[in-house]
């Protein structure tokens, strides 16, 4: 046989109750304070503010957005760096061609 729960075993005890007296109004009280109590426990308190709140992320989604912006960071720094080579290589290049430029005119 299955074991019932307290609140159960409560409410039979005072099913069977033949005398209508205060002893027994006081735990049909008590019965029906705990429903209540269970009740309001297993919904939970109401938001304050109206609307639905949407639940938090999970551990998991917070290590993927952590890993992409790890990776985006770097993706950031190397094309930092490949500008950086960029303009370097493309002032030396305006050196280079400045420099041929007044050998050509030197000359005339």
């Amino acid at each position: 046989m299955t074991e019932r729960d307290p609140l159960e075993k409560a409410e039979a005890a005072v099913r069977e109750a033949q005398t209508d007296t205060v002893a027994v109004q006081l735990a049909l009280a008590a019965v029906e304070l705990a429903k209540a109590a269970t009740a309001q426990q297993q919904a939970g308190p109401a938001p304050a503010c109206g609307h639905e709140h949407k639940r938090g992320r999970s551990a998991g989604e917070w290590i993927g957005i952590a890993c992409a912006v790890c990776v985006g960071g770097i993706g950031i720094a190397f094309a930092s760096l490949a500008l950086a080579i960029l303009g370097g290589v493309a002032a030396i290049v305006a050196l280079v061609l400045r420099d041929m430029w007044r050998d050509l005119h030197k000359g005339r």
